[in-house]
């Protein structure tokens, strides 16, 4: 399980019941109310951050519907409170952990993330107390479902794109990751896109420096269950992880 990727995750959300996938819409729309109330813009061709939201969301199978209507929230100017918020522990084994939310009420954010640690046999920490252990980059994913993306072509685009790195999935992922300098994935996603490309994400992500495997199966199962009680949470909107 790579420690930086959310993608399985993702993939799982997509195939599962329509209340999982508008637990996703929750999750994006927050995003998007912040990124237009941060951005003073609700048009995304003037606002690529915005622009990257939308892509998200309909790489998630979100209606396009359900996006306009949120888009025309904001422009009426509807009130949104929500605030960022970062919180560090330790999982089972040691395993790091970094949690970023969007919430209107942190003292209920922050009871709850102490619960989900807690439970899972970790605690949750001060901060700075694993952040140290990640580098901050930018990343687009690129859609490989079909397995149709060739390889030395690929390369050549991402030369060109002035990306950093990439790495082909492994492991039967249908995912290619692409690296670059943080706040740069959006320009990189969109000339990747002019070559016919499919962006399902560009944007800032927290890269562990090393990984910590688990042979326990009882840690491994706490693990797991801490991992999708956060993912499940609707102030949680990224989870980063060195578990390898």
């Amino acid at each position: 399980m790579a420690g930086h990727s959310k993608w399985s995750t993702i993939k799982r959300k997509k195939g599962e019941k329509d209340n999982a996938r508008a637990k996703v819409f929750t999750k994006i729309s927050r995003e998007i109310l912040v990124c237009i109330r941060e951005n003073g813009s609700a048009d995304p061709s003037i606002n690529g951050r915005l622009r990257d939201l939308i892509a998200k969301a309909k790489s998630n199978n979100i209606p396009s519907d359900n996006i306009d209507r949120l888009l025309k929230k904001a422009q009426g100017g509807e009130k949104n409170d929500y605030e960022s918020c970062v919180y560090e522990g330790y999982g089972p084994g040691g395993i790091a952990v970094l949690v970023s939310c969007l919430t209107d009420n942190r003292n209920r954010t922050a009871g709850e993330m102490r619960h989900y640690f807690d439970k899972s046999g970790g605690n949750l920490g001060n901060s700075g107390c694993v952040s140290f252990m990640f580098n901050e980059k930018g990343m687009v994913v690129i859609d490989n479902e079909n397995g149709d993306v060739d390889a030395d072509v690929f390369m050549e685009h991402v030369i060109e794109s002035g990306a950093d790195d990439y790495k082909l999935g492994e492991h039967g992922e249908d995912i290619i990751e692409v690296f670059t300098k943080p706040n740069g994935a959006a320009k990189v996603g969109e000339e990747l896109q002019k070559h016919g490309y499919k962006v399902l994400s560009a944007q800032n992500e927290q890269i562990p420096s090393n990984y910590s495997a688990l042979s326990d199966e009882e840690q491994i199962k706490k693990m797991t269950v801490l991992l999708e009680s956060l993912e499940d949470n609707d102030d949680v909107q990224n989870v980063w992880h060195n578990w390898e």
